[in-house]
This record gives C-alpha cells, sequence and structure tokens, in this order.
C-alpha cells in the first residue's frame, strides 16, 4: 500500500520532492544514466557483520554521471502557500554563444530545450552586474538557492544528443551559496565535488515500463486449481469482495505495471572514476548490454537500482541517513567478463 497509486509516472525524468540539508556548501545532488550491473568482490568493514574482516561479493550498479553544466540559478522564498520564485539569473554568454552558433552543442540542446522550456531570450537579459544587485535587494527574502543545471549526454556512452534540465539546490547559509552559484554559472559540475566513495546516497528514478499486465504479475496473486469449479478462469481473483458502498480500492485488479517513480534509500558508493582509469577496467569486452561503452565518469553503487540502462537516474544526500559516519570501501575484484555481465542483466 505504501507505493499506490500504481500508474504512470508523468515523466521519465524523476521529480525529487525532497532534499537533505547539509551545512557544507555544495549541490545537494546529481545525475547520471544507468549502464548495468557486475558483482565485486570487497572486504566487509561492518564490525556488526559475521563477515567483518573477510572477503565478500556484492551485486553492484554502475551509473554513468558525466559532467553537468550550470546553465543559471534560480532563487526560491518561503511563502504560506509554499516556495516562490522570487528572480533568476541565466548564463548569458551561454545562450548567446548558441544563438550565433559559436558553440555547436550548446546551440543544439538550447533549440531543443526551447520546444519544452521557456528559456530567456539573449538579447533581453540584463548584464550580470545588474542581476548581481538585483540579487542583493531581494536576498534578505531569499530561503533556497538552486542551481539550474543540463546534463551532457554527448559525452556519455548513449549516443544520445538532447539533455535533460533540472533543478539541484545548494547546501550551506544563504550568503555562500549565492557566492557559490554565482562561481559556477557557466561551467561543468563533476560528480567528485558532491560525493565521495564510502557515502550513503539514496537513488531516485523511473522504473522499467512492463504496460498493462493482469493480477497474476501485478500483485502476485495465486494461480487458481485447473478443474470444473474454476471455469470462469485461473489466472485472476476469485471475488471482488462487497459491492456497496463501492469495490475496495485495495482489491488486486489488472492495470499499469512499471514505469513508476522509486526512490531507493541509503546506498551505498563503493568507487567513482573514469572510464580512462588503467587501475580499474569498467567497460567489458564489446561494450554494455543495451547501452554501449562508459566514456567519461562514472560511480558504482553497491545492490541494484531502478530503472532500464540508459535510463537518468538522479542522486541526492539521504533524506534518513543510516550514519554519518564514511565507509571504508577496498575493492578485491571487480567483475567485467562479457558472460558474467550479460548473466547479470538477462
Amino acid at each position: 500500500m505504501g507505493v499506490y497509486p500504481r500508474k504512470r509516472a508523468r515523466s521519465i525524468i524523476a521529480r525529487v520532492r525532497r532534499w537533505a540539508r547539509i551545512d557544507e556548501v555544495k549541490p545537494l545532488g546529481f545525475a547520471g544514466y544507468k549502464v548495468g550491473m557486475l558483482h565485486v568482490i570487497r572486504v566487509e568493514t561492518n564490525p556488526n557483520s559475521p563477515f567483518y574482516g573477510q572477503e565478500v561479493m556484492k551485486a553492484t550498479t554502475v551509473v554513468e554521471v558525466p559532467p553537468l553544466r550550470v546553465l543559471g540559478i534560480r532563487l526560491y522564498s518561503d511563502t504560506p502557500y509554499g516556495m516562490k520564485t522570487l528572480t533568476e539569473l541565466w548564463d548569458k554568454e551561454l545562450l548567446t554563444s548558441a544563438i550565433e552558433g559559436k558553440d555547436d552543442y550548446v546551440k543544439k540542446f538550447v533549440k531543443d530545450l526551447r520546444k519544452v522550456f521557456t528559456l530567456p531570450d539573449p538579447e533581453k537579459l540584463p548584464d550580470r552586474s545588474e542581476v548581481e544587485k538585483k540579487i542583493e535587494e531581494v536576498k534578505d527574502g531569499v530561503s533556497e538557492v538552486r542551481l539550474i543545471v543540463a546534463t551532457q549526454p554527448r559525452k556519455a556512452g548513449i549516443h544520445k544528443k538532447k539533455p535533460e534540465l533540472f533543478e539541484i539546490p545548494v547546501g550551506g547559509s544563504i550568503d555562500k551559496a549565492l557566492k557559490y552559484a554565482l562561481e559556477k554559472l557557466g561551467k561543468e559540475l563533476s560528480i567528485s565535488e558532491v560525493f565521495k566513495p564510502g557515502q550513503y546516497i539514496d537513488v531516485i528514478a523511473v522504473t522499467k515500463g512492463k504496460g498493462l499486465q493482469g493480477v497474476v504479475k501485478r500483485f502476485n496473486v495465486k494461480i487458481l486449481p485447473r478443474w470444473h469449479k474454476h471455469r470462469k478462469g485461473h489466472r485472476r481473483i476469485g471475488s471482488v469482495g462487497p459491492t456497496k458502498p463501492a469495490i475496495m480500492f485495495t482489491t488486486p485488479r489488472a492495470g499499469q505495471t512499471g514505469f513508476h517513480q522509486r526512490t531507493e534509500y541509503n546506498k551505498l558508493i563503493l568507487r567513482i572514476g573514469k572510464a580512462s582509469d588503467d587501475d580499474f577496467k569498467v567497460n567489458p569486452d564489446g561494450g554494455w548490454p543495451r547501452y554501449g561503452l562508459v566514456k567519461s565518469e562514472y560511480v558504482l553503487i553497491e545492490g541494484s537500482i531502478p530503472g532500464p540502462p540508459k535510463r537518468l537516474v538522479k542522486l541526492r544526500f539521504p533524506i534518513r541517513p543510516k550514519t554519518t559516519e564514511e565507509v571504508k570501501v577496498n575493492i578485491v575484484y571487480a567483475s567485467t567478463s562479457p558472460v558474467e555481465v550479460r548473466r547479470h542483466v538477462a
């Protein structure tokens, strides 16, 4: 009942409704593309585990995390009616170069995003000094500072051009968050600036869609015996229950299965690295099934996460953390054999 209603997510890009609050001045989350799964052998460092000090095998998910590009800053004010936008600042040089065609990649994604989002006209944007002056005027009413970022899928191995656009809050005090946001405007944001190996994070994504399914697959209803007493069907419920005043919403019925937004809490980061690292091979021979090759930075997350390969995955600081201490991670071996990788996918 904790996952009702079982209906399709509104967007293939997961929506983060809550963010953890930290004192450190840094973005509160990141995003990447799910690649696939492998298994690693690492030394168990939890003193409460019966395998403490021994080598254990863990299923691991690979997420490619190319740098995010900071396009703008948006300031929010907390009102009795919720968060309201005070003002926003876009990188004028970035949008101008896109219109003039100086940067082909920027030109492409700004043109694509304008079909979906209402982006400002660079010619009508005020200068940075004017906006900073306006920010100083409204600074007392600011309750949250957020970065408007865009993914860079061309730097990943998924053969995709159009990026995703979303917001990420900045931690710390308002003054320090504003200073950090202005420094990052128009620049790239790396995963290593946000998270470190040994940290716990929350993973938010949209699960693999399975379309309309019956009650057996959707709710694990028991299949009825195949004899004359069940002549009306076997893969169905025996009774819908009382019909007055109405059929209860808890009654299993056929309907949409999968493509739901789900949150996995407290997933351990085992490693953050680059595909070019010689000491750790992350790409199997022939590439990842249904993905390709990891070309940029990646993160190894212990356990499974929602979604199929190539699905955008959002990472945030844990909203209900297990512990504030970092876990020591010692990876002894990681399997990138094509046979074993395909076994995980299957």
